[in-house]
């Protein structure tokens, strides 16, 4: 029994460890990435004051990289914990984001058109978080119903585009890319059955 416990003690030490470890790699790692980020906008910005005189060009950047290190830090800081944080953070940001980056480049479309495709866009994003969180043992079959779902959103964008710009609402292409999305589908779900039942390991 002593064994046991020691056995156990010394597993829930290493993995303590570990956690640490991986904590510590992180933290390294996500200083060396917003450093890298501030140099990018440091240098965009003395660049731009160098050749416009003020900051023109690169404000669109800067508020590009921002709202990129916003969304990313999360992830490497914490790993699969900061995805939640990473998701909260862009579903807040990013129709401010696009407002001010139309002003910025002075076109009200961007965030016309922008805004609408932002919504869609998170919407997609948090039912595929939704569904690999309650699909965590079953990842083959998250991945094939989001391959799944990706159809009609890819049909939902084409849609609201030909009513904003006049775009045809399917094309060539389009046929194509459903077509391949429903195959990549349904070899993953006929994976997930395949594991389930016991023929793949």
């Amino acid at each position: 029994m002593n064994n046991y416990e020691e056995k156990v003690s010394e597993n829930l030490i290493e993995l303590k460890r570990k956690d640490e470890n991986n904590m510590n790699k992180n933290t390294i790692i996500s200083i060396i990435y917003t450093i890298t980020m501030a140099i990018g906008i440091l240098v965009c910005c003395i660049c731009d004051v160098a050749i416009s005189g003020t900051l023109t060009w690169s404000l669109i950047t800067l508020s590009s990289i921002l709202i990129t290190w916003i969304a990313s830090f999360p992830v490497i800081l914490l790993g699969k914990k900061g995805v939640l944080v990473a998701m909260v953070a862009i579903s807040i940001l990013i129709l401010p984001f696009m407002y001010i980056l139309s002003i910025l480049i002075k076109v009200n479309e961007v965030f016309n058109i922008g805004a609408i495709m932002s919504i869609y866009t998170l919407v997609f994003l948090w039912i595929i978080y939704i569904l690999y969180y309650r699909l965590k043992e079953r990842k083959l079959l998250a991945t094939g119903i989001t391959f799944l779902f990706a159809i009609p959103f890819t049909l939902l964008i084409n849609i609201t585009l030909s009513k904003l710009i006049g775009e045809p609402v399917i094309d060539v292409w389009d046929i194509l890319s459903v077509f391949i999305l429903l195959i990549v589908s349904v070899a993953f779900i006929i994976g997930d059955y395949a594991r389930k039942k016991g023929f793949v390991r």
